[in-house]
């Protein structure tokens, strides 16, 4: 079949929820990938965040093919041996105590809201709890999820929603301690927000936040679903500045591909929240997903990514001020490490579409953002690459 008529089969069988770019995908290696025509495209998007360590890679492939071999799936009715070395393993990289493995991201985040929330009933027996969350965010598209998103646009459709959520503005302290009552049970947020504008949380603010929520007897929840797993040059971006979370979620580059993600806490956390019977999952941790998580965590520390983060992450950064002092257009760059952004001063759809034509992936953060979330494996030279590409786009 041509690429078209994939297309036109597609529109007629799937859902339409997605406005989707008008090429069909085939196969990748590296940084690139190539549509069913044999096109080859740099990619700076890598899945939104999820393809860390670039396509093909043959120890991860090979990792997965093995244990396809042995034990897909049992269910947790029982023990299996991935899920308790990736748990291991994550729980080293993380510094996190507890962890449960889930399908996706937003699944994580249900299970922290219930996890905050079952922590404070446990205090004082009252259904009353409030969870703040920030403006601007994206936590996923579940009920639960989609009720601490502070977009407007993505809950108003299917209100009313969980309830008891207000919102507070990242990095503006004194909205979320206005926001504090004796019903507060949890402070959620990105550590650098996504899909709201490559936003990084800065350093004073968590500080401050964590600082009320010890005082107040809060948990703090950080979601690091896309800025976690090495992208900001750290494991966790929380980590640049030590400032440990209640509880995390984490999900994206966690499986490299593989449908999994995951909700951590402290022991403290975890010995006061849920018990058994409280949560669950058909799918999650089952050993396929955590042999996928197992091999990125041994793949992150073999191919030394964090150290290539922080090499490469500084040339994106200078290259994109470059683009930002040529082009008028270009009002800021945002962003920590291979999560960056360019805010220009008109929607970026267009510059999106001519890239894709000249063979760049790129996404969008928002009508006027464009985002940069690579692989973290990408080079120097394929910095020059997709400048090169997106300068000629530009203009």
């Amino acid at each position: 079949m041509k690429m078209q008529e994939y297309i036109q089969e597609a529109e007629g069988v799937l859902l339409h929820t997605y406005n989707r770019f008008q090429i069909v995908l085939d196969r990748g290696d590296g940084v690139y990938l190539y549509d069913v025509e044999g096109k080859k495209y740099l990619d700076f998007a890598a899945g939104i965040a999820v393809f860390a360590l670039g396509y093909n890679n043959r120890d991860y492939n090979d990792a997965l093919k093995a244990q396809i071999d042995k034990l897909i799936h049992t269910s947790n009715y029982y023990y299996n041996v991935p899920a308790v070395n990736a748990a291991r393993k994550l729980r080293q990289v993380s510094g996190m105590d507890r962890v449960f493995f889930t399908n996706s991201g937003a699944e994580a985040v249900e299970g922290a809201v219930k996890a905050a929330r079952k922590y404070a009933y446990l205090k004082d027996g009252r259904h009353d709890h409030e969870i703040i969350a920030m403006n601007h965010s994206f936590h996923g598209r579940t009920m639960g999820a989609l009720s601490v998103t502070g977009t407007p646009k993505y809950r108003e459709p299917f209100e009313p929603m969980i309830g008891h959520v207000k919102f507070a503005e990242l990095n503006n302290f004194d909205t979320v301690k206005a926001q504090v009552t004796d019903k507060t049970c949890a402070v959620l947020l990105e550590t650098v927000q996504g899909e709201g504008g490559m936003l990084p949380a800065e350093e004073d603010f968590l500080r401050r936040v964590k600082a009320l929520c010890e005082e107040r007897g809060i948990l703090l929840i950080l979601d690091e679903i896309q800025c976690g797993m090495g992208r900001t040059g750290y494991m966790y971006a929380w980590q640049r500045w030590g400032i440990r979370p209640d509880i995390m979620t984490t999900a994206k580059a966690l499986g490299c591909g593989a449908p999994v993600g995951a909700f951590l806490m402290t022991e403290h956390v975890a010995a006061n929240s849920l018990s058994a019977g409280d949560h669950g999952t058909t799918y999650g941790g089952n050993p396929l997903a955590c042999a996928a998580v197992e091999k990125v965590l041994d793949l992150f520390e073999s191919g030394h990514v964090l150290e290539q983060v922080r090499e490469v992450a500084p040339y994106l950064e200078q290259r994109l001020e470059e683009v930002r002092a040529r082009h008028d257009c270009v009002m800021e760059r945002r962003g920590l490490g291979l999560m960056q952004g360019l805010v220009l001063d008109r929607p970026v759809g267009d510059i999106i579409n001519r890239c894709l034509e000249k063979g760049l992936i790129l996404i969008n953060a928002g009508p006027n953002i464009l985002r940069f979330v690579p692989p973290l494996v990408v080079t120097k030279e394929n910095v020059d690459e997709m400048t090169e590409i997106l300068e000629g786009c530009m203009e």
